[in-house]
């Protein structure tokens, strides 16, 4: 298997493990996009504002996604995992 495969295989395995990683980066891209695109109508806004407005917005929503991400993973973890039977656990 060649590196590029690898690599492939690993980034999609990542994504199937935590779905809000991929959410993440989709938002932030979009936000940026979508930033760099309205520049020119920006009127009277200085660039360096306009800049630090979508930083702060794109950084904003992965942070959103990376908490989220963390409390959908903690619930699967803690409280959604089924209980073990009498049986199962003398078995281990």
């Amino acid at each position: 298997m060649s590196a590029y495969e690898e690599n492939e295989s690993k980034l999609m395995r990542k994504a199937k493990e935590n779905p809000f990683v991929p959410v993440g980066l989709a938002g932030f891209f979009a936000i940026v996009g979508y930033k760099l695109w309205k520049m020119k109508s920006r009127g009277d806004t200085k660039m360096s504002v306009h800049l630090i407005h979508m930083r702060v917005a794109a950084q904003g929503f992965v942070v959103g996604a990376m908490t989220i991400g963390v409390m959908f993973s903690m619930y699967k973890d803690y409280f959604a995992k089924p209980k073990e039977t009498e049986k199962e656990a003398q078995s281990k």
